[in-house]
């Protein structure tokens, strides 16, 4: 399993009110989910008129096909129009590495054990 994650902020130009912001938000979202199949969700600045912070998480067997992916959004974030491409941060979960930090954290969420689970029973 490796799991592409990418935080990334838009600055939004000409943004009157929260509803503008919101507007291209949700079409943002909207369009990276449909066209990549990721999961997308503002994380953070959700009171900041011109500023949208968003993480994007993207799940598959192959690290290269996340890549891929990753990298297709961020070409398609730089022409977004209405909104300009801010820092951007990208990182790069296998399933080992989820697996390591189950084990050096006790109190690790129960879903992320069941999901390596089911990680290792495909995997066999």
């Amino acid at each position: 399993m490796v799991i592409g994650v990418l935080q990334f902020e838009l600055l939004i130009h000409d943004c009157e009110s929260l509803k503008d912001k919101r507007s291209v938000v949700r079409s943002v979202k909207d369009r990276l989910h449909r066209e990549h199949q990721v999961s997308v969700a503002e994380v953070a600045a959700q009171d900041t008129l011109n500023l949208a912070v968003l993480g994007l998480a993207c799940v598959s067997t192959d690290g290269k096909r996340v890549g891929e992916v990753l990298d297709k959004i961020s070409a398609k974030l730089r022409a977004t129009p209405g909104a300009e491409l801010g820092a951007m941060r990208r990182h790069i979960i296998t399933g080992e590495e989820a697996e390591a930090h189950t084990e050096t954290n006790p109190d690790a969420d129960s879903l992320a054990e069941e999901m390596l689970a089911y990680a290792r029973e495909d995997s066999a």
